[in-house]
């Protein structure tokens, strides 16, 4: 149990770190280059960590280090950033609060765990306490903005079972470099075609994206990554729901925002989402073949082929 409770606070860095991420891309990064928005965040974060951990893919590596860029860093971030511009911070982080319903359905085929009726029970409180959080007759909602924050969601939710289908053995630090430096390598040309030259930026969009690639993204995704290293799915995804919470709190704490009793009502909502999602304590593993006792009817099935 303390094992657990460790990956969990592990996990919990990333949607913490996360929470901020909407504000920042929506107040100080530039709205019309969404492309340029996420190479930014992608490839810094990447050759960071590839600075840290110096190595490069092998076998099988190469071709999941694009495939997971491409869904979990270009595509990915390239929707949540359009849908950070075109709704409210309130509307796309409910969208993606259905993240661990997904993630949940998602793990069962790709990698056989199946969802047991508390965890879908918690992803369900869960999403009902964003939604008492942040559905306050919050006006500006789009439909492009409501397909991107779906979409973004689908497409993590996928790239993120399939990066703990794939990365048993791997390095974490190591496989996270690669698939940030792809997805930033995806996006470049594609900008530089679509969107032209690269933007000017200001110091505030500087800062900006020195937050969002390094903490947001280096950072984040380290933790969230581990935690689907030693976690079942469903519960890493019901540790992103602490994601608006933060997000929710940040606006109190800066901005001055009073809390009202239906936000309240839902933050505990969500808090007893986590909490009672977290792995129910296991067993000790499985002793290895070799350290296993043989039973007595295969000891006197041995002696009879022997006499």
């Amino acid at each position: 149990m303390e094992a657990n409770s460790r990956w969990v606070a592990v996990t919990a860095v990333a949607p913490v770190a996360w929470g901020a991420n909407y504000y920042v891309t929506h107040e100080f990064l530039p709205a019309d280059l969404p492309l340029y928005g996420a190479a930014l965040r992608a490839l810094p974060a990447g050759l960071v960590l590839l600075a840290l951990r110096r190595q490069r893919p092998r076998g099988a590596w190469w071709w999941r280090s694009a495939v997971l860029g491409l869904l979990n860093m270009s595509v990915f971030f390239v929707l949540v950033y359009a849908a950070s511009q075109l709704l409210p911070t309130s509307v796309a982080s409910t969208v993606m609060a259905v993240s661990p319903l997904t993630m949940m359905l998602m793990a069962w085929p790709l990698v056989s765990e199946r969802p047991r009726v508390a965890q879908l029970a918690c992803a369900v409180l869960g999403l009902g306490g964003v939604c008492l959080m942040l559905l306050t007759g919050v006006e500006g909602t789009s439909l492009p903005g409501v397909l991107a924050s779906a979409a973004a969601m689908l497409v993590s939710a996928f790239g993120h079972v399939l990066t703990k289908r794939w990365s048993a053995g791997t390095d974490v630090l190591a496989s996270t470099a690669w698939q940030l430096t792809a997805g930033g390598l995806f996006l470049l040309p594609v900008a530089a075609v679509i969107e032209g030259p690269p933007p000017a930026l200001s110091a505030p969009a500087l800062l900006a994206f020195g937050y969002v690639s390094l903490i947001a993204t280096a950072l984040a995704f380290v933790a969230w990554f581990t935690g689907l290293r030693h976690l079942p799915a469903g519960t890493v995804g019901l540790i992103g729901l602490l994601n608006p919470v933060t997000g929710v709190l940040l606006g109190t704490a800066v901005a001055g925002e009073v809390l009202t009793v239906q936000q309240l009502c839902g933050l505990v909502l969500v808090l007893a989402g986590v909490v009672l999602g977290r792995p129910r304590r296991e067993g000790p593993p499985p002793l290895p073949q070799e350290n296993r006792l043989p039973s007595p009817r295969g000891s006197e099935r041995r002696g009879r082929l022997l006499s």
